[in-house]
């Protein structure tokens, strides 16, 4: 599988997954907000760990500054 998320943007995820988690263990979220985030928040963990967001290939986005098959930048030559 193909990485789609550069690093910020799975440091962001986390960082927002870690926050839902904190709201909802400390009693601050509850009720239906607190399953739809909750889910976000396991959706974002999980996305964050593997490197590859499916809505992100759907919608053709890439916030990843290397390509995985040859490590260079997108736009250079996998020659050079």
């Amino acid at each position: 599988m193909k990485h789609n998320m550069g690093m910020a943007d799975r440091i962001i995820r986390t960082l927002l997954a870690a926050a839902v988690g904190v709201l909802i263990f400390t009693g601050k979220l509850s009720g239906i907000a607190a399953v739809v985030l909750g889910i976000f928040a396991v959706i974002f963990v999980l996305t964050s760990f593997v490197g590859n967001c499916p809505l992100y290939t759907l919608l053709g986005i890439k916030t990843c500054k290397y390509d995985q098959d040859t490590h260079h930048k997108h736009g250079e030559n996998a020659a050079t």
